[in-house]
């Protein structure tokens, strides 16, 4: 399916957006969630929290749904489980949220291929299962051969013809 494979037109449109939510994210201080969360802070991305069971992430007001951020955003980037992720790209088309990444390190991530085809469906733009590390410049070495191992085993995305 080539939803799988997202064209990097579409990543780096998804980064574009400096205002971006994160849902799913995690109340463990050292998750790799909070990690993410602290590194596009870092690099000038205005992030918004959303969790319905914690107050606050880092200091900053957590939402329990995307239809509460307000202004709302134009990016979603989801750390959900797979059936969590189902219900959450239909608040994603509620809230008019235009571009949504289903992060995946290993295993399943977020991606539900139900999700996928949701937005697809919509007119959503989706990057199903990539991870963000890998395509933020100057990131850390591990992310830099986790892209590399995929550059020489073909999953990293490409630029699409025109």
């Amino acid at each position: 399916m080539a939803a799988q494979n997202p064209s990097l037109e579409t990543i780096e449109d998804f980064l574009a957006q400096k205002r971006i939510a994160m849902v799913g994210i995690s109340r463990e201080p050292r998750s790799f969630s909070v990690m993410l969360f602290e590194e596009l802070c870092r690099r000038g991305y205005d992030v918004i929290p959303v969790n319905p069971n914690i107050p606050n992430v880092l200091g900053r007001p957590c939402y329990a749904r995307l239809q509460d951020i307000q202004p709302p955003v134009e990016a979603a980037l989801l750390m959900t489980s797979p059936a969590v992720t189902d219900t959450v790209v239909s608040d994603c088309a509620e809230a008019g949220i235009h571009r949504v990444w289903m992060y995946r390190a290993a295993g399943s991530g977020a991606v539900s291929p139900k999700a996928v085809e949701f937005c697809q469906e919509r007119g959503i733009q989706v990057v199903p299962g990539q991870c963000p590390f890998m395509f933020l410049p100057a990131a850390g070495a591990v992310h830099r051969l986790h892209g590399f191992v995929r550059k020489i085993t073909g999953r990293y995305p490409h630029h699409h013809a025109a």
